[in-house]
């Protein structure tokens, strides 16, 4: 994302606690910032992708973090940290004078190169209007409202949704290799009919049916999205009965798995479970 508004020409100081994704950004025409606040102090606009609610809490709030920089009057967070963290940022930064904008985005890292995320923007309509020329170079932009927090709800809605088709796929693949079905023919078949979602038409041709296991989302990421959502579910006092059972297969994932395996791993599980694999080539069995 950042390497796009670089390359649209925006002046960006980055920062990072990771060297490498500095270095290559500056090489791109970016300036590099020493902290959080830094950023803070030479943009008025900030913008924030981090893994988890906490990484977003001590970024922004804490000690030399981006709400004490003297610059910043817009905080647009990218993140998916569910919409308590989001109307927190809000109640805290409003008193420094700076307006929060709850923006998650979707869509992985494929999209956040192309430029073709979906952009979940949740701000005053000036606000939006304002950011909108920045926005628009990470994909498309859905106005979802104007309060904190609307952004996160309909980004956990779409990652449930997501998280929910690639386990059910997962599942629905090794059956049918086990029954003797070959795993490209399924899809093409999948893919005509009423069966057909992100996993089929995407993430299992990509990097299931080759075995690559690379399609750039962490396990560990995809559960606590998943934990997130159930959160907001219990809050509203919503039963989500299929999505207990998908947040139990996602857990289990990355207990078994590991928090860094990329989240198309989760097929692994029903293999080693059924002692099939699902493959280009062919079905394989597991020795």
């Amino acid at each position: 994302m950042a390497g796009r508004l670089v390359d649209a020409g925006h002046d960006l100081v980055v920062f990072d606690v990771a060297d490498a994704a500095v270095e290559a950004l500056v090489a791109r025409g970016a300036t590099a910032g020493s902290s959080a606040r830094d950023v803070a102090d030479r943009a008025t606009v900030v913008f924030t992708s981090l893994p988890t609610p906490a990484v977003v809490l001590d970024v922004v709030l804490g000690p030399e973090g981006i709400a004490e920089g003297t610059a910043v009057r817009r905080l647009v967070e990218l993140s998916t940290t569910g919409t308590r963290t989001a109307r927190a940022l809000a109640e805290a930064l409003a008193p420094r004078g700076v307006t929060t904008v709850d923006a998650p985005v979707s869509g992985g890292t494929g999209g956040a190169e192309k430029g073709t995320l979906a952009v979940m923007v949740s701000a005053a309509e000036e606000v939006f209007a304002e950011l909108g020329p920045a926005l628009s170079v990470l994909g498309t932009l859905f106005h979802v409202g104007t309060e904190p927090g609307l952004g996160q709800a309909m980004k956990l809605v779409n990652n449930y949704l997501s998280a929910a088709a690639l386990a059910t796929t997962a599942e629905a693949m090794v059956v049918g290799v086990k029954a003797g079905l070959a795993p490209r023919m399924m899809l093409d078949v999948l893919n005509a009919g009423s069966g057909r979602n992100s996993a089929t038409q995407d993430k299992f041709p990509r990097s299931v049916l080759p075995g690559t296991f690379d399609y750039g989302f962490a396990t560990g990421l995809m559960e606590k999205d998943l934990r997130l959502f159930a959160e907001e579910a219990d809050t509203l006092r919503v039963p989500v009965w299929v999505g207990s059972a998908v947040h139990q297969m996602w857990r289990q994932t990355r207990d078994q798995l590991g928090v860094d395996s990329d989240f198309t791993s989760i097929t692994r599980l029903t293999e080693g479970w059924a002692g099939v694999e699902v493959r280009e080539d062919a079905a394989r069995d597991l020795p």
